[in-house]
Parts: C-alpha cells; structure tokens; sequence
C-alpha cells in the first residue's frame, strides 16, 4: 500500500473553519439546554408552565409532548425512504439514504430524550414502566414499538447498510482505522457478500415497513382513542399522524439533501432526479393533510357534540387561531410552491428548500394544535378554562434537544461517509 496521503471520501477527517461554527452553535444549544434541564430538576416542573388540568387551570402535556410526536415523525420518512431504495431499486435516491437512516435514529433519540425531560423523575418513571406498564394501552405500544422496536430494526438496517463502506475506508491509514474494521466485521467485498448483503438488505427494508406504519398509528392512538377528551377523539389520528410524520421527514431529508450537496461542493449529487421525487412526494402528502384537515375541521364545528364544535371554534377562530393558521398556511404555501414545480416541470433546489422548512413549521404548529387545546378547553367536566404558556425552561431544552441532533449529524460527518461510497476509495473524489 502506498505511504502517499489519501483525501477520504465526502470530507471524512476533513475540519474547516465552517464545520468548527456550526459544531460551537451546536454545542452552544447543548450547553444551554441541559443549563435549563439543570433547574428544572431542582426547581421542579414549577419550572415550566405545564400544570394540572381542571382544577389547577393548566395542561399536563405541553412542549415537551408535543415535539415527542415531532421527533418520532420526523423519523418516519428517513427509514421510509431508505427501505423504498432498496426494495424499488430507486437509485438516483441512493445518496441520500445514509442521511435519511441517520435522521431516523436521531430523531427516535430525541423523541426518547423528550420523554425523560416531560418526566418530573425520569427514574421513577422508568422504573413504574415495568412495574405498572398495561402491554393493551397504546401508550405501552410507543415504547415498546417506536422507542424500542422501530429504533432498534433503524439502528440494525443502519449498520448494514454501512459495512461495505466500512470495509473500503479500512484500506487506508486513519485513525479510526480500527472503527471501520470493527464495523466492517469480516466483510470483504466479494460477489458473494455483495449479493447476501442486497438480499438482507431487501428483506429487512421489507419488514420495517408494516413496522413503521403500526409504531405510528400506534402513536396517533394515544390521542385518538380517547373518547372523553374532544379533538382527540377521532379515527383520523393515527392516518393523520403517518401523513404529517411523512411531510415533516421529508421536509427535513431535502434540506439535509441540498446542505450536503452544498457544503460537500458536489454538483451531481444527489441527483437533480432525487430532488425531484423528494418534492413530488412532498406535495402529495401535503395535499393529502390539508384534506384530512379539512374533514376533520367540518366534522367538528359542523356535526360534533358541543364541546367539539367550541374546541373546533377556538382553534379556527379563537385563541389557538394564530397557531392553526400559520401552520395551515405554510403548508398550504409549501404545496403552491412545490405545484408550480412539478406543472411547469423546472424543479429548483432553493425553492425545495423553502418547500421542506414550510412543511415542517406546519408540523410543529399541528403538533401544539393536537396536544395543548384538548387540555385547557377540551374538559367533559364543568371545570374552567385552562392556560399554558411554555417558559424560557421549556424552549432552551428543546432547542438543546435540536442542537444534540444537529451535533450528532456534524461529528458522524467527520468520521463515516455521509453517503455511500460508489466505488473504491482510490477512485471517489471529495
């Protein structure tokens, strides 16, 4: 083997000034949120603006719930579109699905650590799951399948999709030489395991499927299938949760997508074509949300029992109004965005861009909308109306949440190929 110095693919071991300042605002954010999760585990979640419902006047679920729903959805498209790579044989989407697999597995951590930070005693809490756990409430169902299941099958496919890629970045002097090798455990490249590894691969991508969509029904029936809470109770929550999970992750793969294109100064890749499936697809799903917004919007202020057609008056006109429009009007933006695309047939990456930031700020507007409301004006029992409004508390540890996520995504960077290696080192080019 040569002693020359060998450039790894896709700036693998590679540190820029630019890296190092988005690692310290990453870093920052971290800082700042577990400072904040510091005080409310001295002070208590009095820290917080969560309180009782009913008498006390507030919600028990808040911020933290909600982007628990918004991390487990985002997850959702990530693995989606790696197992449809595999099983479609999308090609042109090969690029992005090291990416998407990571999104997930991010995500699905997140999503867990939203759950400890909801927890007053993150301990005791855990200990009760196993103590008092009912395996029949769809609440046992989303630790079970989503936080344990669905996290483990991403953390598996994860790991296989990247052996070959392991195996060829072993060849060269590094030092993670030895995390390649370790992850690599025996695989050599030959027409034999290539073969093996797409079929494993293939069958794999195939069970995650049903996984993913039962974990996420699953999910959508915490809410659901509660029948003595209004705006919960409806059979469209577990469709409607799939769906929104889906825009949201899509959204997030294109702007993971054309960040990488960009900062990797790659020009062909991922493909325009990849771009184009991403955006296609983002526009159905959206199309197909706004709708079920709309029916489940008639069903409640026209046909619903009194409690629902109040509950569906204060979102679409009263005090959740702002919340529920501004997320209905950017994704009702991202779709004329994304339409105007896909008819005129001249797709442009920064308007994807745009197209994928909307979806999401859609996701985060629907999740409050879905969890907050039910609490403070959804009561069956003649009690007042609540309030809940998140303190500084609650936004610094989901933005220390983000910034983990964003932190974690920048240091494998630096370590492992950010997209799958197309042919031996010797011949990739950064």
């Amino acid at each position: 083997m040569s002693g020359r110095a060998v450039a790894l693919p896709y700036g693998v071991g590679r540190i820029s000034l630019g890296w190092l300042a988005l690692v310290a605002i990453a870093a920052a954010l971290v800082g700042v949120g577990a400072f904040a999760y510091a005080i409310q585990e001295l002070e208590g979640p009095i820290a917080t603006g969560l309180r009782d419902w009913g008498t006390m006047g507030g919600a028990t679920w808040g911020l933290y719930v909600s982007f628990i729903v918004y991390f487990v959805g985002v997850s959702f498209a990530g693995i989606t579109v790696a197992a449809l790579i595999r099983i479609l044989g999308l090609t042109y989407l090969r690029p992005i699905s090291r990416v998407a697999e990571l999104l997930t597995i991010v995500s699905l951590i997140l999503g867990a650590l939203s759950v400890l930070a909801d927890l007053g005693q993150p301990l005791r809490g855990i200990a009760n799951l196993f103590r008092y756990a009912r395996p029949q409430s769809p609440f046992f169902g989303t630790f079970t399948m989503v936080i344990a299941g669905y996290l483990f099958a991403s953390l598996v496919y994860f790991y296989l999709a990247g052996r070959r890629d392991a195996y060829l970045m072993a060849q060269y002097p590094s030092p993670l030489r030895w995390l390649y090798r370790a992850w690599a455990a025996g695989y050599q490249d030959t027409p034999e395991e290539k073969a093996r590894h797409e079929r494993i691969s293939f069958w794999l991508a195939l069970g995650i499927l049903p996984l993913l969509v039962i974990a996420h029904s699953t999910l959508g029936l915490v809410f659901g299938l509660m029948g003595g809470r209004p705006g919960w109770f409806s059979a469209l929550q577990a469709p409607g949760f799939v769906v929104l999970a889906g825009v949201s992750g899509i959204g997030h793969i294109i702007v993971l997508a054309a960040l990488l294109r960009w900062s990797l100064g790659l020009r062909d890749q991922p493909e325009m074509a990849a771009f184009r499936w991403l955006g296609q697809a983002l526009l159905v799903l959206g199309i197909i949300y706004i709708y079920f917004t709309i029916v489940e919007m008639v069903t409640a202020g026209y046909a619903g029992r009194e409690h629902e057609q109040r509950l569906a008056k204060l979102v679409l006109v009263g005090y959740y109004a702002p919340f529920f429009w501004t997320g209905m009007g950017a994704l009702g933006l991202a779709i004329g965005l994304l339409a105007s695309q896909a008819l005129s047939g001249r797709w442009s990456i920064p308007l994807l861009v745009a197209s994928g930031i909307l979806a999401n700020v859609t996701a985060v507007a629907k999740r409050l909308i879905i969890v907050v409301p039910s609490l403070t004006h959804g009561s069956l029992l003649p009690y007042g109306i609540g309030m809940y409004i998140p303190t500084w508390v609650e936004g610094a540890i989901i933005a220390g949440l983000m910034g983990l996520g964003a932190l974690t995504i920048l240091l494998f960077m630096k370590a492992f190929p950010i997209m799958e290696v197309p042919a031996p080192v010797e011949e990739v080019r950064p």
